[in-house]
């Protein structure tokens, strides 16, 4: 059953046309138009050139300040970019990875890990300067000095081999979410299966966030040898099936290379996934 707020959440984006959501972002007055027309013109996925200016312009925006001096129509900018898989707005994102705001910062990481381009490599190579030792909580902050976790899904996402020595030091960091990031990323540069065994651990953990955060590492990066704890890990059955799907994903892509006939690793993961419906 959808909710009230659900109801008018979907009736606002259903209201608003492409034109209508630019001309919100492209106006100066009310800082809270801007704000939700950068999220519609990311979730939309509109690739007029029009609407990427606009948003590359609101990455500088000034006007729109929180009361922790952050900037949130940056953050949804950078988002929005991210999705929209125009590769000539990296330069732009890259400098976002300078901003004084941590969470600019992190959807600018996040949003070069989704474009894919190896140009951000060294620019997100120098967030992680200093090593583990230098990953400190911010005083009176809910956040670390750095987007560490964002930072090192998006090197391992860009394959950054050179990145490999740094990120593997982070395996020891005392914040859960921050190993599975390393973890993650170390699989994806090296295959090594030792990797993949240490977020199949994190699905025996107390915590119900954190197992979920697992399930999501596990199924991106298609560590199949995770299925059988996926399916049985203590979370919801929705997330164990999005984990999963990522997984037979990976492996059909394998599958693909090797025959013209489904593994044994796919039919089990078909499996699992049908016990879960």
């Amino acid at each position: 059953m959808v909710s009230s707020s659900e109801e008018k959440q979907i009736k606002d984006e259903q209201s608003l046309t492409k034109e209508q959501a630019i001309a919100n972002l492209q106006q100066k007055e009310d800082p809270s138009l801007r704000y939700y027309a950068a999220w519609w013109l990311g979730r939309f996925r509109v690739k007029e050139t029009v609407a990427i200016e606009a948003l590359v312009e609101a990455l500088t925006d000034e006007t729109d300040r929180a009361p922790d001096g952050g900037y949130p129509l940056r953050r949804n900018a950078a988002k929005a970019l991210g999705k929209l898989g125009e590769k000539r707005v990296v330069p732009e994102l890259i400098k976002c990875l300078e901003c004084a705001d941590y969470y600019v910062r992190e959807s600018a990481a996040e949003a070069l890990e989704m474009l894919g381009e190896q140009k951000a490599i060294t620019p997100l190579l120098k967030l992680l300067a200093g090593g583990v030792a230098a990953a400190t909580q911010v005083p009176d902050k809910p956040h670390l000095v750095q987007p560490y976790e964002a930072v090192i899904e998006a090197l391992g996402t860009l394959g950054a081999l050179e990145a490999m020595p740094v990120i593997e030091e982070f395996l020891a960091h005392p914040v859960p979410k921050v190993k599975y990031a390393a973890a993650r990323a170390m699989y994806q540069l090296t295959q090594k299966p030792v990797y993949g065994e240490m977020l199949v651990a994190a699905l025996q953990g107390d915590e119900l966030q954190l197992r979920r955060a697992a399930l999501m590492d596990i199924g991106a990066i298609g560590y199949v040898g995770g299925s059988e704890a996926i399916a049985a890990t203590l979370a919801e059955n929705s997330l164990k099936l999005i984990s999963l799907k990522g997984l037979l994903e990976h492996q059909l892509k394998q599958d693909s290379k090797d025959s013209l006939t489904l593994s044994k690793a796919s039919i089990r993961i078909m499996e699992l996934m049908d016990f879960l419906l």
